[in-house]
């Protein structure tokens, strides 16, 4: 008998229409199956049904032919049942563990809330908690109890989070592009600990638009498209020889290779940091250097990548770079006269006022001389029938192009762009770097490229610079860095990616 077995689901949303049309799938203990597709496709709506979320909130209606949970129907749970259901049997790790654990409990709270909830006594609890921080392979279990998320890097948050899907004994686990925000070592990290959770028993469905990590632990593929599953069977026969169009698409959209030859050499100095160096007090109140001596140049015409793990400082540098922060020590010299330099943010929808419409986000941001907000938006690829929507009622893609009109607004020579393809699908992505080499070959720009993928970053930028601990420790040309690494840490990172 199959953990989930699901047929005909169908789920319609307040303003949406029917998201999900008839959807069948059957995941057995010990299997994982990875349903990907584009943005809108409907993946994380299939997640937060098979939780019980959805079927709670107003204006949504599911319906199912079968939704069973080990052989249980459970399309007539109440808010109550599927309470009792999550966490005890079926648990959810999303992509963004800072805002999935609460910033103001402690870990120990964190991960044993499911144990609190059935009156689990503390004592035992705090032992089942240990047990899973180990087993999701948090270094020091025991010293992170007292910790909150925020003193926690990126990876140690998504162990946290796997760690609270799996102490209540979770049968099935739903994981939501669980490595979305993390570096190519620290994603190997997290997948091999899915991949092991799996091979110990439990029901995995992946919920992800990163091919690479289906590849690694995907038993069986199922392609989503437009509420509808396209295409399924054995990830090595779907991933190897696709049939649909939408999954032959997905595969075509992947980074490789190197980047297209630049159309002009770089030109003249625009920005640079010299000796940057950014402290922070670390969670026993001594300062720590997030960027350790950093220097950097960006030119006109050119792109320059910055790669390195969750927590190597590639955001503070990004900041610095901005002028969002000023340096403790070095300094940021602007080419005279001073270059505009503007940021293209990882979530837009984090930074942009939820209140405002498009319109508003682009006059805000608007300097004089640059193209009216319809202009914009043309110049990104959108219609100017969006300028009437806010934030939360546009995809992943479109909030992304907008946040790019925006920095377009205050007519940059210098664009510093913070993970920008990072939460999206490998189509949206592709076209959001296509879009970003047009605006440089066009205007010129200077473009600071941060990412933890390798391949994108391979892809766009001209020159390469590695970080680890604040430090940059390796720097050249993208093709001479990823053909013959000379640090030991870049010679993993690019072994990770692969």
């Amino acid at each position: 008998m199959s953990v989930l077995d699901v047929a005909d689901l169908r789920v319609r949303l307040r303003g949406a229409g029917e998201v999900l049309k008839g959807v069948d799938l059957a995941l057995d203990a010990g299997e994982c199956l990875a349903v990907v597709g584009e943005s809108g496709a409907g993946k994380s709506v299939l997640a937060r049904t098979l939780l019980g979320l959805i079927q709670t909130t107003p204006g949504a209606a599911v319906t199912a032919s079968r939704l069973a949970f080990a052989g249980r129907d459970v399309r007539r749970l109440g808010g109550r049942g599927w309470r009792r259901l999550r966490g005890a049997d079926i648990a959810l790790v999303l992509q963004d563990a800072l805002q999935s654990l609460d910033p103001l409990r402690t870990i120990e709270d964190e991960v044993g809330e499911a144990l609190a909830v059935r009156r689990v006594p503390r004592p035992e609890r705090r032992r089942r908690v240990i047990a899973a921080l180990e087993s999701a392979g948090l270094p020091d279990a025991a010293g992170r109890l007292r910790q909150r998320p925020g003193e926690l890097s990126g990876g140690m948050r998504q162990r946290a989070l796997i760690a609270s899907a799996i102490v209540g004994g979770a049968r099935v686990i739903v994981a939501d592009e669980p490595t979305t925000a993390l570096d190519a070592t620290t994603a190997v990290r997290v997948l091999d600990l899915l991949a092991r959770l799996r091979d110990e028993g439990a029901a995995l469905l992946l919920i992800s638009h990163d091919l690479g990590a289906v590849a690694r632990v995907a038993d069986r593929v199922a392609v989503l498209d437009a509420g509808r599953i396209v295409e399924a069977g054995a990830a090595e026969t779907v991933l190897a020889a696709p049939t649909h169009a939408v999954t032959r698409a997905l595969l075509a959209a992947r980074p490789r290779g190197p980047r297209p030859a630049p159309s002009a050499p770089a030109g003249p100095v625009l920005l640079r940091g010299e000796g940057l160096v950014r402290r922070y007090r670390g969670p026993s109140g001594a300062p720590t250097a997030a960027v350790d001596g950093v220097d950097v140049v960006v030119r006109r015409g050119e792109t320059l990548g910055v790669v390195g793990e969750s927590g190597s400082g590639k955001s503070t540098l990004a900041r610095l770079l901005i002028g969002a922060e000023a340096p403790d020590a070095g300094r940021r010299v602007l080419a005279a006269p001073a270059p505009r330099v503007r940021l293209v943010p990882q979530d837009p929808l984090a930074s942009f006022d939820p209140r405002h419409d498009v319109a508003r986000i682009l006059r805000h941001s608007h300097r004089d001389g640059a193209p009216a907000p319809a202009q914009l938006l043309a110049r990104v690829g959108l219609d100017a029938s969006i300028l009437a929507r806010r934030p939360a009622e546009l995809s992943g893609g479109q909030r992304q192009r907008v946040a790019i009109a925006r920095a377009l607004a205050g007519r940059p020579d210098v664009l510093v762009c913070d993970e920008p393809v990072s939460a999206l699908d490998v189509t949206t992505q592709a076209g959001i770097l296509r879009l970003l080499d047009g605006l440089q070959r066009d205007e010129g720009l200077g473009i600071v490229f941060i990412s933890h993928d390798l391949a994108v970053v391979r892809l766009v930028s001209d020159r390469v610079a590695v970080m680890q601990d604040g430090r940059i420790v390796e720097t050249g040309a993208t093709e001479d860095v990823y053909a013959s690494p000379a640090h030991p840490f870049t010679r993993e990172l690019i072994a990770a990616s692969r």
